[in-house]
């Protein structure tokens, strides 16, 4: 208990899935956290769930002042900011062909401007709060070795990668003491995928667990969390720019007489 005690925390997306686990176990460990999402309704209930180490900002990450809102929100009520986990994103089905230049453009604008936006809006606030920082940016596998039938969100997820060492080598030059390192899970067991997968707008808790299956694992949003936490937490003062994979050997190669 009490790895990120007494940090502050900003969590995008953190209605559901991934960012929900990640509020809810980072202020678990001390953290008071800031959880912003489009989806006020269950944002809200999920920061009252978290109780008073948490308040909720509605929030449009493709927003440069709603940017600026949710940073100076979090400051102003509790004091500074420590971190910042840019989680909230958005899948469309769509390879090269078949993608639109509109689809395209708005999965980008979410995950990858949005991450640009965080990283741009949140480095200044942690400067002035002088205790240094972790920046940690959800990417994805499809980073590292794409997938065809997402041709766009596989884009805005290398930018997602490449723009953290970016962040990383600007914040190691500056001295600040701020790291910034991806996360790149393979699949989780969300409402975002399920979506995704099924077509379906809701899902029950156990269709999301019927994605899961014994030739295609799926982990918990909570087995995305505890990496979250550790990269938030003081324990990974020297972890700067990497690429961390959560994929069960998925991008692995293995030998060819296997």
């Amino acid at each position: 208990m009490g790895r990120v005690n007494g940090k502050v925390c900003i969590v995008t997306g953190a209605a559901s899935g991934m960012g929900k686990a990640d509020a809810i176990m980072l202020a678990a460990e001390g953290a008071k956290v800031v959880l912003t999402d489009l989806n006020e309704a269950d944002g809200q209930a999920v920061a009252a769930q978290i109780g008073e180490s948490a308040i909720f900002v509605k929030h449009n990450v493709t927003s440069e002042e709603d940017w600026q809102r949710v940073v100076s929100t979090a400051v102003t009520h509790f004091g500074r900011l420590d971190v910042l986990v840019n989680n909230a994103g958005m899948m469309t089905l769509g390879n090269i062909v078949d993608c639109s230049l509109e689809d395209y453009r708005r999965v980008n604008a979410v995950n990858s401007e949005g991450v640009f936006l965080g990283c741009k809006t949140a480095i200044p606030a942690m400067e002035a709060s002088g205790n240094g920082g972790s920046i940690i940016n959800m990417s994805s596998v499809a980073a590292i070795h794409g997938m065809s039938f997402v041709a766009a969100y596989s884009a805005s997820k290398g930018a997602v990668m490449a723009l953290t060492k970016s962040v990383a080598l600007y914040c190691r030059e500056k001295r600040n003491g701020i790291r910034c390192n991806s996360i790149h899970p393979d699949g989780v067991k969300t409402p975002m995928v399920f979506k995704v997968a099924t077509g379906q707008d809701s899902a029950t808790r156990e269709e999301i667990e019927s994605l899961s299956t014994v030739e295609h694992p799926m982990c918990e949003p909570e087995d995305i969390a505890a990496l979250v936490l550790y990269l938030a937490s003081d324990e990974s003062k020297f972890v700067n720019a990497a690429e961390m994979l959560i994929d069960n050997a998925s991008t692995a190669t293995p030998p060819i007489s296997m």
